[in-house]
């Protein structure tokens, strides 16, 4: 099983990270850490290096901070990727939020900012993992004019059932779904639906925990995992291993 999508380099864990970590590594078989922005994309990096052969960094940029950013810092952005590509398994989590953004011109730049990461997954085969909150159709329009992007993941995909269809007519397009299956009604409908053969697992820690008061962490992928298998009614097995082959497939793990 593995963790597809988690922050554990976030100062929410600075006081008991190692304690995570070795928890982790009870129940799952890797950690994917996804940088944010330019210190936690470098804080990662070194995690992976401390947390060798179970936790392993992707390059982000968070799209809600993205509008915020300057011509110069988002090349240096592109440009440090492109530089770096051999310390990340892939690029994201990139994209749009259109959640917590409104303005169409501030949507404007997110969608450039956005396409510029897309364009390098494409040039450089780097898998993508994209945030899309409230604009997967706009996201997967934009990707679907790219085919040279080995592989693609909707991280936390929270979209439409038409939506999911559209992206399960790739073979390499895949959707995350995080422990917000666990007591999201609409999560549950989508996973009614949804083939495990599209479908990789994720937490999002430290968010999206099971109640207010709880911090989520990476073993806690394994409560998503059983929702999904109860949602289903099939064994818990089957789930694990198609959804752990799926992850190692798309990040080129073992």
């Amino acid at each position: 099983m593995i963790d597809t999508h988690c922050h554990v380099d976030f100062e929410e864990y600075d006081k008991d990270r190692d304690e995570v970590i070795n928890r982790a590594k009870q129940v799952l078989d890797y950690v994917i850490d996804s940088g944010t922005n330019p210190v936690s994309n470098k804080k990662v990096v070194e995690l992976s290096k401390k947390y060798s052969n179970f936790l392993y960094p992707t390059y982000g940029y968070y799209p809600v901070a993205s509008e915020k950013r300057s011509k110069e810092e988002v090349n240096a952005a592109y440009d440090y990727i492109i530089n770096h590509l051999d310390d990340y398994l892939a690029i994201g989590e990139v994209g749009m939020d259109y959640f917590f953004v409104k303005d169409k011109v501030l949507r404007e730049k997110q969608k450039k900012v956005f396409t510029g990461f897309v364009e390098i997954a494409n040039k450089y085969e780097k898998p993508l993992l994209i945030h899309a909150r409230n604009c997967d159709k706009k996201a997967l329009n934009i990707v679907n004019d790219y085919e040279n992007i080995p592989y693609v993941i909707f991280h936390c995909f929270s979209g439409s059932l038409k939506t999911a269809k559209r992206i399960m007519q790739h073979d390499n397009y895949f959707m995350s779904f995080s422990t917000m299956v666990c007591y999201s009604k609409h999560h549950q409908e989508l996973i009614k639906h949804i083939p495990v053969e599209h479908i990789v697992t994720e937490t999002d820690s430290p968010y999206l925990a099971l109640t207010k008061e709880e911090r989520n962490e990476p073993a806690f992928v394994v409560r998503g995992v059983k929702k999904i298998c109860e949602i289903k009614n099939v064994p818990y097995d089957y789930v694990d291993e198609i959804t752990t082959y799926n992850a190692k497939k798309v990040f080129g793990l073992k």
